[in-house]
């Protein structure tokens, strides 16, 4: 098996789950590559597709987007934009597939997928194909594509994705493809000193620990929600703050919340699973990678405000089967927040619901499933 994985650099979920399964695969001995297909056309184009999803973030256009894409793919007649646009780089991906000897074809990104649907219509590919879905709904032109196999986060979601227009034999609900890292715990106390090392923080020990993650991209009001921190506990809690790859938004967290000792302004950064091990609650936008990461990793979740669309339906996930506590109110969270530190009984059963719905596996019985 030489197996290629396919993702898209709009949002970081997506390479994510790429990532996680290509260190699994080169753990097991398997050939495999990783790449982003719009950069087989040229690379500006993967950072063109990226800015403007997050510029649609940003101007609440994605919810629009989305509302589009789910009244086209109730009753498709005619082909979507979606679906035109990525066939137009469909022959170079095959040239590339073909080229570089790849028998198995993973996207973890629906361009590749539609990409890949145009090759397998036009008779062109006899590879195995397989879409790895990344958030807890059946997205807007999944119905369009035509892969062998369907990833599913979770198995209740198997009908929706039947009642979208998907082959029930295609589907397969073994979870979302997370790192090793986020399958593995490292104790709290031990994470937290070496959290004090890595980020230069002398935080204290003994404080609540708060993790606030605003995606790759830092999206959310992140301010608010660090002022209610401090307004209800003061010096007794510990707020590492994760801005993404957006700068302007660090600069402007820090110059309202610089001079406060225990407020942690942090930039991208490749230590969430040690954050993680190191927090008592986590603050994160629903973001299909990062909460299946952190209900791996089993971390009290509070979910912040999604991006309208399908974060929306992954908060609505979460928050029913017990994963996590969704409020777009800051004040609510911050309560909830502080009850999952001081109430046993509260804590435990998120993190039991976390353990019975969130399958840290999924990496092992995708394998399993294209050794077929």
């Amino acid at each position: 098996m030489k197996l290629l994985i396919l993702s898209c650099s709009t949002g970081e979920g997506h390479n994510s789950a790429g990532k996680a399964l290509l260190e699994y695969l080169e753990e097991n001995g398997v050939a495999c590559e990783m790449t982003d297909p719009l950069s087989l056309v040229t690379s500006p184009v993967s950072q063109m597709v990226s800015d403007v999803y997050l510029f649609s973030t940003r101007r609440n256009l994605f919810k629009t987007v989305y509302r589009m894409g789910e009244t086209v793919s109730t009753g498709l007649s005619l082909q979507s934009p979606v679906y035109m646009a990525n066939k137009l780089y469909a022959k170079r991906l095959y040239d590339y597939i073909v080229d570089n000897g790849f028998d198995t074809v993973v996207c973890t990104h629906l361009f590749p997928a539609e990409a890949l649907t145009a090759l397998k219509r036009a008779g062109r590919l006899d590879r195995k194909t397989v879409f790895v879905m990344t958030d807890y709904t059946c997205i807007p032109f999944t119905r369009e594509t035509d892969l062998d196999y369907y990833i599913v986060p979770h198995e209740h979601l198997v009908e929706e994705c039947v009642q979208k227009g998907l082959r029930r034999e295609r589907l397969f609900p073994f979870g979302i493809p997370v790192r090793r890292a986020f399958r593995e715990r490292i104790a709290k106390r031990e994470a937290r000193v070496a959290c004090a090392a890595a980020f230069d923080s002398g935080a204290d020990m003994t404080a609540k620990w708060f993790l606030v993650a605003s995606g790759s991209m830092g999206f959310g009001s992140s301010a608010d929600l660090i002022r209610e921190i401090l307004s209800r506990c003061g010096k007794g809690a510990e707020v590492f703050m994760v801005c993404g790859n957006n700068a302007k938004l660090q600069t402007v967290l820090k110059a309202e919340f610089g001079r406060f000792d225990n407020i942690h302004l942090l930039g991208f950064t490749d230590r969430m699973s040690l954050l993680m091990d190191a927090c008592d609650v986590l603050f994160t936008k629903p973001g299909g990678l990062s909460s299946t990461e952190a209900a791996v990793k089993n971390i009290p979740i509070v979910h912040t405000a999604p991006i309208p669309g399908c974060e929306t339906r992954n908060a609505e996930f979460f928050h029913y089967h017990g994963m996590s506590y969704s409020s777009l109110e800051v004040k609510q969270q911050v309560t909830v927040a502080l009850r999952l530190c001081n109430d046993d009984a509260y804590r435990q059963r998120m993190c039991d619901s976390q353990r019975t719905n969130a399958n840290g596996d999924a990496c092992r019985r995708i394998l399993e499933l294209l050794r077929r």
